[in-house]
């Protein structure tokens, strides 16, 4: 049995799913926005997340320098496809989706 976490996360990515396929027309520009911590290769692995993809990545650090935003201008081909990508950047710890 999925806990309450797990619960919440599914039916926020089939709200999502809904309201991407009800304003867009595959495929379609989408743009991700995340925080991540300033460590270790955070950036480096959201970059990798859309290698290949013709993603246009702009990257800006914080004033303190802890935190580097990251916005990734990419075409995708399906409400599916975001929200896959949503769920293999999830991993990387500390990872804010905006």
């Amino acid at each position: 049995m999925e806990n309450d976490k797990e619960k919440n996360t599914a039916e926020f990515y089939e709200r999502l799913k809904v309201e991407l396929d009800n304003s867009n027309t595959w495929p379609a520009e989408y743009l991700y926005k995340f925080i991540v911590p300033s460590v270790a290769d955070n950036v480096e692995r959201v970059e990798k997340a859309f290698d290949r993809m013709g993603a246009v990545i702009k990257t800006t650090k914080s004033k303190t320098g802890k935190f580097t935003s990251v916005s990734v201008d990419v075409t995708m081909n399906s409400a599916d496809e975001v929200i896959d990508k949503y769920k293999e950047v999830s991993t990387i710890e500390g990872i804010v989706s905006l």
